[in-house]
């Protein structure tokens, strides 16, 4: 059994959010939230929500105990993209691509 959280249009770059979800992949969500508290990156902020999330669905959903989870699943797709228009010299117009993620955590009990 397991227990996920999904965190959908987060307005941060998928590859900025890959970096730390392959830092805490496979751990124990003890382990993984110090690692979150400590790593200082701005992805940290909404994976250690998610993560919160993740327990608590885990805790009073399923009825697993806290001590016994880990990470078993996590990765992260890209979201929808807003286009943006930056003014540029001589009347031009360059397209800034305001890039979003969908993120999905998974937690398990270990047997």
């Amino acid at each position: 059994m397991e227990a996920r959280a999904y965190l959908k249009n987060a307005r941060i770059a998928p590859r900025k959010v890959q970096i730390v979800l392959d830092l805490i992949r496979g751990k124990d969500v003890e382990t993984a939230m110090a690692i979150l508290k400590n790593t200082p990156k701005s992805a940290c902020e909404y994976l250690e929500k998610l993560l919160k999330s993740a327990i608590a669905n885990a805790e009073n959903n399923f009825g697993m105990d806290r001590s016994n989870l880990y990470i078993s699943e996590c990765f992260v797709c890209p979201g929808p993209t807003m286009k943006r228009i930056m003014p540029r010299a001589q009347g031009r117009a360059f397209r800034i691509l305001k890039r979003t993620s969908h993120v999905t955590l998974a937690v398990k009990e270990k047997e």
